[in-house]
Parts: C-alpha cells; sequence; structure tokens
C-alpha cells in the first residue's frame, strides 16, 4: 500500500530542512568559532584560577572568611543538590529556546558573553582570593567529586552565568522560566551558605555588565542584527 505525503508531513520536512540549514550556515560562519573559543578559554582560566587556589590552601595558607549581614542571620541548610540542579536546567532550556526560535544567529554572541563572563570571573577570584563562608559545609551533591573547585567565590558563577542566560534569550515565557530557576538558585546558595551576599548581587552586576558592554562592542557576533 502506498501512502500519499500529506500537506502536513510536507511541512514538517521543510521546517526541519530549514532548521538544519540555519544551522549549518552558522557552523560556516567565523563568529561562532570565535564564540567558541572565547567559552573554552572562560572555562579554562575559571577551572585554572580555582585550582591554583586548592593549591594555595593546600600549601597551609588560609583565605580570608568575611562577616555578612544576610547569612549571618540565617540558618545553613544542606541544599546544595538543588542550586546544582537549577544551574543546570537553564542550559537545556536555551538549547530549547534557541531551536523553537530559530535563534541560531545569536549563538555566537551567546558563547561569546558567557565566555567572557568566566574569563572575567577566572581573573576576580585570584585578584579577590576570599576564603567560603565560614559555616558552609561543602556541596555534598552533583558535583560533589569537585571538590577542588569549591574555593573562589566572588563573583558567584552559579548566578551569573544563570542571569546572563536570562539576558541573552529574547522570549518572554523562556525569561520567566530562567528568572524562576534563578531566584531558587540565589536563595538555595544563600541558605546552604555557599557564597557571600556579595558574590550574588556581583554576579548579576558582572553579567549585566558584560552583556552591555557585548550588545555596544561586539554586535558582529549577533549575526541577527549585524
Amino acid at each position: 500500500m502506498k501512502f500519499e505525503q500529506t500537506p502536513a508531513d510536507t511541512l514538517t520536512k521543510f521546517n526541519d530542512y530549514d532548521h538544519l540549514r540555519s544551522f549549518l550556515a552558522i557552523l560556516r560562519n567565523r563568529y561562532f568559532y570565535y564564540g567558541l573559543l572565547a567559552l573554552f578559554a572562560g572555562i579554562a582560566i575559571n577551572d585554572a584560577s580555582q585550582a591554583y587556589l586548592h593549591y594555595y590552601v593546600g600549601q597551609g595558607n588560609a583565605l580570608p572568611a568575611l562577616p555578612d549581614m544576610i547569612l549571618d542571620r540565617l540558618p545553613v541548610f544542606n541544599v546544595s543538590l538543588i542550586y546544582d540542579i537549577f544551574v543546570i536546567i537553564p542550559v537545556i532550556l536555551l538549547f530549547v529556546y534557541i531551536v523553537h526560535d530559530r535563534d541560531y544567529n545569536r549563538l555566537p554572541f551567546m558563547l561569546l558573553m558567557v565566555g567572557a563572563f568566566y574569563i572575567v570571573r577566572g581573573i576576580f577570584i585570584v585578584v579577590t582570593p576570599i576564603g567560603n563562608p565560614p559555616m558552609f559545609i561543602g556541596s555534598d551533591s552533583l558535583f560533589h567529586g569537585f571538590a577542588n573547585y569549591e574555593l573562589g567565590v566572588y563573583p558567584s558563577g552559579h548566578v551569573g552565568n544563570l542571569f546572563m542566560l536570562l539576558l541573552l534569550v529574547n522570549n518572554r515565557l523562556y525569561k520567566w522560566l530562567l528568572g524562576i530557576c534563578l531566584m531558587v538558585v540565589i536563595v538555595a546558595l544563600l541558605f546552604a551558605h555557599s557564597h557571600y551576599s556579595i558574590d550574588i548581587f556581583s554576579g548579576l552586576i558582572f553579567s549585566y555588565a558584560i552583556n552591555a558592554f557585548g550588545e555596544k562592542h561586539f554586535l558582529e557576533f549577533d549575526l541577527g542584527r549585524s
């Protein structure tokens, strides 16, 4: 029996091909690879900085612990699993958003901005080597194996990265979903005493400033608007 192709089937195939063509066009653009390079550089610098701090502390040196008007009044709860999960969900949401809204042209800019945030964070956590809050008991969650990377708190990578993703999407629904994730992460970080309140506020400010700078000076990476 031979089945005829319906108009709906044809439209679905057309949409699939359209998605593929749009994505392949990005892969042929040099700005995509510049953005990818920035992302890899940011991750490498951030990890190297935290590994250095781990080595520094391992040599018997101490990083200063600071008083915090907010943390000093909050009880400690082991909710590290919550903030780790809610920092992964936004990454998935971002990929869904890109495919759903076909926002492939913005990929190079997204990669550049996230990479730039981690480059800046990697520098600051060494230049301003603050110790973990006094009552922080360590992560007991998805990333427990990365104990070497629990040093370096200013600014917060969880908050800064998530807020950057929120700034980068252009869809109101996804902004709301990312905003909910951001609020959950902030509350969980505070109750786990994983970050000082200044780390959290600085994560927001750093991401906003980096994104604003990128919107002004690196518009060529946003292929939909350049």
